[in-house]
């Protein structure tokens, strides 16, 4: 081994320690070494000191182990921490005035908290929760704890500015730390002095700051040395470094200190071939730990949080409920919960809001939680809303909602977190069901004034008509096919829809534009169009309304834009892929670069701002272009088409519970899912399954392709995707005979009306194949086929 002291380099003979046990992991500190060894099942930490071994404490599960300069810290199976060793800065997190101890002691204000990940820097110390709040604790004199002060902190902190970052990683160097988060995105914050930050400065970083040069670039794994950083891209295979390089650790082929990320020069000749697993940051070197394809992920980054996860059982619900009286309740009120991990509450209160509802009571604690979570302040509702670790599935709410609808309704459209998406859609039914009740006195039969009467041939110009003439939407819509004889009971309404999707993105004038992706966008070019983008928006209500799908394959921003929520640069990836990747290299790119592309503040002709043509795009207002030319892509430039499209979207589904819904959720429930459970179908009516024909049927369409599969489906029900909560077997499939004699001589039939396939009695399973994939495949007009 060899040390650098005073410029001189000094060499260290490597002496072996012998352990009877295997070594899973190791940390390393100034003077000390910690090992985490197994034995079976049972885990023990041992310390390594002047190649003295013993155990440490009477620890034992120990999960993880992390090193500072002169201290240490344990993570046990159970969720419990442990640190001991210096303590001169607060680097134990002990508490105010704790002296340094030789043993193991436990971090009381983490108890009870999950932790995902423990680390240690020079003097300071980190934990990371299973939801990705972060605290740390200790040395702060270059600002290493992100808390935007130097003040020590002898006690575990929240670093409350990273709340909303969903943090998976951090590392920590003497005095600077690293956080990556779950998007890729890497903040550094301490140190500045020898570049390790990355900000192209040696300022110190008091509070959290993005590594710009990395942004773009998904990083999968950081690493930390005393006073250099490494961070890998796993999908360009390449590790990038900066900070301090004297002693050739930053691995660019020179000696020096840079302050923004490069690569790393990895030997070419071996990385074409081999898969980097894990990158190592030591004090002054560092590792690429790689294998071969075949080997890859093989036993490393062997995550153990899942067995950190605590789940509540009825014993513990009934133990907690019976010690707890009305004074300790009024105290538990009054407490103010360590971080963002306080809010873990709104998960464990609905499981115990379940008991007591099931001995039929609870019903004012109901409503009591229900205001609890309106009168949280902003920051800690946008955790709520933002993590989805915090996703609550309140079935007992559900139970009471017809009591208390009016104020649920309310409380999930403003905070759409509370419940998960199978229970919004019984709410959402639910909902459905009231307005319907509502109306018993308008006729629902399908010859009425509200059903819609068309003809297959000019099936959109019939339906604009129609529409334009009807005054009421607040009733389910009937589907009658001209001089056909199927009632509509829901699969008409399906096949109508479906139909309807296809027309729409052809027809004349134009309202939608496919881009690249196969996605559709209102149209800029509105020549010729009249009431058409408010017909377009009417279709799509009430094919939300009418619970069915009408999949014109609109991006996640146009969601977005009908809740009110911001559209990004990533909503235009979805929707124009080549278009947004030239933004982002706009914002990748160095300096030189960026004004070598002679930008403007225009797009097509249109200034993005007043007087842009004559402001040219540099590095210092590059991400304001981008925001701007985003928003006047999904924004400024359909303005009016959008403002039609959700005024019509708006009366034709009447009922404002869709607002509810998060963006991807309602995506779905308008355009259909598509997580098919085939096996779900044998569910069917009809038949004895001892019939051979039935039998036959079945063993062909499991051979069938997906494709395939989905085709089949188009054929018996109009639609090759299923509503959000019809799924397969709640489709009540029908199989009937269709009685006939030379019944080789006929093709199946479908009514999807009322979602039956009728098969003739074929001589032969090979027969029946040929027949089936023929009608299938062939069939373009739905009914009988």
């Amino acid at each position: 081994m060899h040390e650098y002291k005073d410029g001189r380099r000094v060499t260290w003979k490597l002496k072996g320690v012998e352990c009877r046990e295997k070594i899973l992991a190791l940390s390393c500190g100034d003077t000390h070494v910690v090992l985490l060894s197994e034995e079976g099942r049972s885990l023990l930490i041992c310390l390594f000191l002047l190649c003295f071994l013993r155990p440490v404490g009477n620890l034992n599960q120990v999960i993880q182990v992390a090193c500072g300069d002169q201290h240490s810290i344990a993570l046990t199976q159970d969720g419990k921490v442990f640190t001991w060793g210096q303590n001169s800065r607060g680097q134990l997190g002990l508490g105010k005035g704790e002296p340094s101890t030789s043993s193991p002691q436990p971090v009381k204000s983490l108890s009870g908290i999950p932790l995902a990940q423990i680390t240690a820097g020079g003097d300071h110390s980190f934990a990371l929760t299973l939801s990705g709040a972060v605290f740390g604790w200790g040395k702060n004199s270059a600002g290493q704890l992100g808390l935007g002060d130097t003040i020590d902190r002898p006690a575990p902190a929240p670093v409350d500015c990273l709340n909303l970052k969903k943090t998976i990683a951090i590392s920590c160097g003497v005095e600077h730390t690293v956080v990556l988060t779950k998007g890729g995105l890497v903040f550094t914050f301490g140190s500045g002095r020898y570049g390790q930050l990355g900000h192209n400065s040696l300022r110190n970083e008091l509070r959290p700051r993005l590594v710009a040069e990395l942004w773009g670039a998904k990083v999968t794994q950081i690493a930390c040395g005393r006073n250099h950083t490494l961070a890998f891209v796993g999908s360009f295979k390449k590790i990038y470094s900066f900070g301090h390089g004297e002693q050739g650790q930053l691995g660019n082929g020179v000696k020096m200190d840079q302050s923004v990320p490069l690569p790393v020069q990895l030997p070419q000749d071996h990385i074409d071939y081999l898969q980097i697993e894990q990158t190592f940051a030591g004090g002054n070197h560092s590792f690429a730990l790689c294998s071969s394809a075949k080997e890859s992920g093989k036993g490393l980054n062997d995550s153990r949080v899942e067995k950190m996860t605590r789940t509540l059982d009825n014993d513990i619900i009934d133990r907690w409920i019976l010690q707890c009286d009305s004074t300790s309740w009024e105290k538990i009120q009054n407490k103010d919960p360590i971080g963002v991990e306080g809010l873990r509450v709104y998960l464990i209160i609905p499981e115990l809001l379940g008991v007591l509802l099931k001995q039929q009571c609870g019903i004012d604690i109901t409503e009591a939680f229900a205001a609890a979570i309106l009168r949280l302040i902003p920051d800690k509702l946008q955790v709520l809303e933002e993590d989805d670790t915090y996703w609550i599935e309140s079935e007992m709410i559900l139970s009471k909602i017809k009591r208390y609808k009016d104020n649920i309704f309310c409380l999930l459209k403003d905070y759409p977190c509370i419940l998960d998406t199978e229970a919004k859609c019984t709410v959402w039914m639910y909902a459905f069901d009231q307005i319907k009740d509502c109306h018993e006195d308008i006729e629902y039969g399908w010859l009425s004034d509200k059903s819609v009467k068309v003809d297959r041939e000019t099936l959109l110009d019939d339906t604009f008509q129609q529409l334009r003439k009807m005054t009421c939407h607040m009733v389910a819509l009937k589907v009658k096919f001209q001089a056909e004889n199927g009632v509509d009971e829901g699969g008409v309404s399906l096949e109508f829809f479906s139909l309807l999707g296809r027309e729409l993105l052809t027809m004349e004038p134009k309202t939608l534009e496919v881009y690249e992706s196969g996605l559709a966008w209102l149209t800029t070019d509105d020549g010729g169009v009249t009431d058409e983008f408010y017909l377009l928006g009417l279709l799509c209500g009430k094919a939300l309304f009418n619970q069915c799908v009408l999949n014109l394959c609109f991006p996640l921003a146009l969601f977005k834009k009908l809740l009110g929520l911001t559209t990004t640069l990533d909503d235009l990836k979805e929707l124009s892929p080549t278009e947004a990747s030239c933004l982002q290299y706009v914002l990748d790119e160095d300096e030189e670069v960026v004004e070598a592309l002679d930008l403007v503040f225009m797009d097509k002709g249109q200034e993005l701002i007043p007087n842009g043509e004559e402001l040219p795009v540099t590095m210092v207002n590059r991400k304001k272009y981008v925001d701007l030319y985003v928003d006047m892509k999904l924004n400024k430039s359909v303005q009016i088409q959008f403002a039609d499209f959700e005024k019509g979207f708006h009366e034709g589904c009447p009922i404002q519970t869709w607002r509810m819904f998060l963006p991807e959720e309602l995506m779905t429930l308008l355009q259909g899912d598509d997580n098919y459970e085939w096996d779900k179908m044998r569910e069917v009516k009809f038949y004895l399954p001892t019939d051979d024909i039935i039998q036959n049927f079945w063993s062909v369409f499991t051979e069938f392709s997906e494709e395939q599969k989905k085709k089949f489906l188009t054929f018996l029900t109009g639609t090759d995707r299923l509503p959000r909560g019809r799924s397969l077997s709640k489709l009540q499939m029908q199989i009937t005979s269709l009685g006939s004699t030379d019944a080789d001589e006929y093709y199946p039939k479908a009514q999807t009306c009322s979602v039956t396939l009728c098969l003739p009695n074929y001589s032969s399973i090979d027969t029946l194949q040929e027949k089936l994939l023929h009608a299938i495949t062939h069939c373009d007009v739905f009914g009988d086929a």
